[in-house]
């Protein structure tokens, strides 16, 4: 073609050489004037175009005459309505609400630890314990004070009954034996500090401080750490762009990829307040872990359910082409010819969400509607295309 285009338009300039040195292009380059060297040069461009144009016109012509001519191959596909979901992908971390460190309450030896790492824990279960420093033996002579008040305070009552004794001496023995009484619940609290208990039910994950070892309050040195891995989930940051659609009971896909495995779950709660650094808020998605693999602090991808359509039609983005004034077009052939020789039709479509290698499509092709798919890059409007479906 371009050769033909060489030789007309070769023609054309020859034959403009018949006039007055003023319309050739060799008088108008001999005058150097730069307007009409201007004029001309846009003269011969329209000639050209309109050359090419109809150059084009006969191309087809011919393509769609000529039954021996070389056709494009290309393939099709049908558009197909069908359920479309579309993941929101994000990352986060696991967490679980029952990770702590343990810490002394009181300070003084660890006379002895009664687990070991690793070992099931059940709630209030004694740990370890540590040396009181001489307060059980405070804590026996108070029980012992706080034994006698009582016999005096009851013996004091029953002669009060009786109007034996004075109102004075009554309220001396109550007000003494309360005293006692409440002294040994104090030391009781304090005596109870000696001992360190699982303050939850799970797993301990490490034993921080040896037996023998002296420990104290307010160090920032703990014991124990405990884990209770049934509760773990993952918090996650999202668009506020997205706070319409990811909601409460929205489905999750979670995958995990050091190990390689993934979990379906849902989304358990969403934040109230939009982070304005970041323009954000939290959603909040529990994990299951019956296998005991997926650890706090595990790195997962989420792909959350923020959009779905019932009667999708996807189509390979790889086919989808755009034009200069940035309109989204693809070729389709009459539906029942997408097993023999067919004319590309050029339509605009409106496209929605993607996902993967697909593209949902909004308008402009219809259920049913044959889709050029290989060959797409390479045909033209109106152009007569040979299909090859599965050979």
């Amino acid at each position: 073609m371009k050769k033909i285009t060489y030789i007309i338009l070769t023609a054309v300039v020859l034959s403009s050489c018949g006039g007055g040195s003023q319309s050739t292009v060799e008088g108008v380059l001999a005058d150097k004037n730069l307007e009409a060297i201007r004029g001309k040069r846009a003269e011969i461009s329209a000639q050209q175009k309109a050359l090419e144009q109809q150059l084009h016109s006969l191309d087809s012509a011919i393509a769609q005459l000529d039954d021996h001519a070389k056709l494009p191959l290309v393939t099709t596909i049908l558009a197909k309505a069908e359920k479309f979901d579309h993941y929101l992908e994000l990352q986060g971390d696991v967490m679980t609400k029952q990770n702590v460190l343990v810490y002394p309450e009181i300070s003084g030896t660890l006379n002895r630890v009664y687990v070991n790492e690793g070992q099931k824990v059940s709630k209030g279960q004694l740990l370890a314990s540590i040396d009181d420093g001489g307060l059980s033996s405070q804590l026996a002579q108070m029980k012992t004070q706080a034994a006698l008040a009582k016999t005096t305070f009851e013996r004091q009552k029953r002669l009060w009954e009786q109007n034996i004794g004075s109102e004075i001496q009554y309220l001396e023995a109550k007000t003494t034996y309360e005293a006692q009484e409440s002294a040994v619940k104090q030391m009781q609290s304090q005596v109870s500090k000696s001992t360190i208990r699982a303050p939850f039910s799970g797993i301990i994950d490490d034993v921080i401080q040896d037996q023998g070892t002296v420990v104290s309050p307010g160090t920032g040195v703990a014991v124990f750490r405990i884990v209770n891995l049934s509760n773990m989930y993952i918090e996650v940051e999202v668009p506020e762009s997205h706070l319409p659609n990811v909601t409460p009971g929205k489905n999750v896909e979670v995958y995990f990829p050091v190990l390689g495995d993934s979990v379906t779950t849902k989304v358990r709660q969403t934040g109230n307040f939009i982070n304005p650094s970041n323009r954000s808020f939290t959603a909040e998605i529990p994990v299951p872990s019956e296998s005991g693999t997926i650890k706090p602090n595990l790195t997962a991808k989420v792909m959350i359910n923020d959009y779905t359509n019932e009667n999708a039609i996807l189509i390979p983005q790889s086919i989808v082409s755009e034009n200069a004034e940035g309109e989204q077009y693809v070729y389709l052939v009459d539906a029942d010819s997408v097993s023999s020789d067919a004319i590309a039709k050029k339509v605009i479509i409106e496209t929605g969400k993607t996902q993967g290698d697909y593209v949902e499509v909004l308008a402009g092709i219809n259920n049913g509607d044959g889709i050029i798919d290989e060959g797409a890059r390479s045909v033209k409007e109106g152009q007569k295309v040979r299909i090859k479906n599965g050979e």
